[in-house]
């Protein structure tokens, strides 16, 4: 019997690398394959090592050079091979040859599975840290339909045999939590940091499919990844599936909205529309060539110091319903948005804005964490091909009109904000509807709160019938009514 003392606490403890590997080969029907390209056989090793391998593993494998990964699963029409199409084609293709080569009558209570990864390590120069796509493809009931974990990941370290150790223990925790945590999705994700720290690698995609997983939603398990710390920003499209940030962003013109949107608003979808204009209008910039997002923090997700997740759908459905991307993310400062955008390009950014968030963009009180001040934060700011959409405000005690002309910034700060003002960095829009001026989303949620009227012209067309409908953000007077969302153009 274990011995207890006096004041011990409960805790999870967490099996070793070697545990979670013997207790998958120990289990007779837990039975597939590894498919490992770019960083050598690092997960399937640690099945080997722990011993009863031969009871787990079908073939492990390694297709490095190019011309023979072609001949095993296509070529790729882009030339790249560290993607996630790449991926799903190994796991598919592996997943093939085992219902083809093992027959279900000698093997009747196998639960088949293909795991693999595609990966990159960091180059010789060390100027490109590496990433790579691991998945999962397996089924916990032999005959079953199968399901798929699909992850995305980025290297941190800075030495490519840490990294390929790091991808050998990651890719374990998938295996092991595939099958004894997918009942549990949320805690899945934080048990692949099971013997890792965030400081060497970070999740910044994660797709759950199958029936195991038929009422997980993608965007709330990317919503764990950034309250989790394990990234700092996820993107889902406007079909509401989660996409890679890398992949949307590459060599991209960026136009970025910040904005709690609880609702989006007549406002929102104002500045969106005369800021795209005036972006498009730039000569460096080609519309084919450019991508919009619409960006919440984390901190407008907290409700008394806790994500409501409700609200967090409630808000992306109502941006996604509207054709937007929409990007979550941890950063406070808009200075790191544009740090967070210049990992992917170097093309023309954009920033669309009230008066106030940019009067607040100039207070020193947000960067005094900083050793450089509020210089070093408009130096990354700035620094960058950015400008600034700025939406006029009314003044609620005078009636005036603010604009980039008139705003009040912080004293001290004036001679600053002149110099970027004179540079071309701040610019009014100046062809907005004036009725918008008077709406103000907090208003809004109050009426909706108390049950009143006179709400619903203030949004976009559509936005109310989905609130009603859907009974979104506390909505409860008109009972719920089941039927597909209607498309609701740009």
């Amino acid at each position: 019997m274990e011995i207890t003392l006096k004041g011990d606490r409960e805790f999870e403890e967490i099996p070793s690398l070697k545990t979670k590997a013997l207790r998958i080969n120990l289990n007779e029907n837990i039975y597939g394959t590894f498919a490992e390209i770019g960083a050598g056989q690092e997960t399937s090793r640690h099945f080997f090592r722990a011993g009863g391998a031969s009871g787990t593993i079908a073939k492990a494998m390694s297709a490095y050079d190019k011309a023979f990964s072609d001949a095993i699963y296509g070529a790729e029409d882009d030339g790249r091979y560290v993607t996630e199409t790449r991926l799903r084609k190994m796991l598919n293709h592996e997943i093939d040859l085992i219902e083809k080569r093992l027959s279900r009558k000698d093997y009747p209570n196998k639960m088949f599975f293909s795991f693999a990864n595609t990966v990159t390590t960091i180059d010789f120069a060390k100027q490109f840290k590496g990433h790579g796509w691991i998945g999962i493809k397996y089924q916990i009931e032999q005959n079953q339909e199968y399901n798929d974990i699909i992850l995305h990941i980025r290297f941190k370290e800075t030495d490519a045999r840490l990294q390929q150790e790091t991808l050998g223990v990651i890719g374990t925790n998938l295996i092991y939590g595939a099958f004894y945590k997918y009942n549990e999705p949320k805690k899945l994700l934080r048990y692949l940091y099971d013997h890792l720290d965030k400081d060497q690698l970070e999740i910044d995609t994660v797709n759950f499919s199958g029936p195991l997983f038929k009422n997980v939603d993608n965007r709330l398990m990317s919503l764990q990844l950034v309250k989790n710390g394990m990234t700092d920003a996820v993107m889902f499209g406007p079909d509401g599936k989660n996409v890679l940030p890398a992949r949307v962003f590459y060599k991209k013109n960026i136009l970025a909205f910040r904005g709690s949107f609880r609702p989006v608003t007549q406002v929102n979808i104002d500045m969106y529309e005369n800021a795209y204009k005036m972006f498009i209008a730039e000569k460096k910039v080609d519309p084919e060539n450019t991508e919009v997002v619409f960006e919440i923090t984390l901190s407008n997700l907290r409700a008394e110091g806790e994500i409501d997740e409700q609200d967090f759908m409630d808000r992306a459905d109502l941006l996604c319903s509207l054709g937007q991307s929409v990007m979550i993310s941890n950063f406070q400062e808009y200075y790191k948005v544009v740090e967070y955008f210049s990992n992917y390009t170097k093309a023309r950014m954009g920033l669309a804005m009230g008066v106030s968030n940019l009067v607040d963009i100039f207070d020193e009180k947000y960067y005094r964490h900083m050793s450089g001040g509020i210089l070093e934060a408009f130096g990354k700011l700035f620094f960058k091909d950015l400008k600034v959409y700025l939406y006029p405000m009314i003044d609620v005690a005078t009636g005036e009109l603010i604009t980039s002309e008139n705003l009040k910034v912080y004293p001290r700060m004036k001679e600053l904000y002149k110099f970027f003002k004179y540079n071309g960095k701040v610019i009014d829009i100046e062809d907005y509807d004036k009725k918008c001026l008077t709406i103000f989303s907090r208003e809004i949620m109050q009426q909706i709160a108390n049950g009143e009227s006179g709400w619903e012209d203030k949004l976009p067309e559509g936005i109310a019938d989905l609130i009603k409908d859907y009974r979104m953000f506390g909505y409860t007077r008109k009972p719920l009514v089941l039927h597909k969302r209607r498309k609701i153009n740009k």
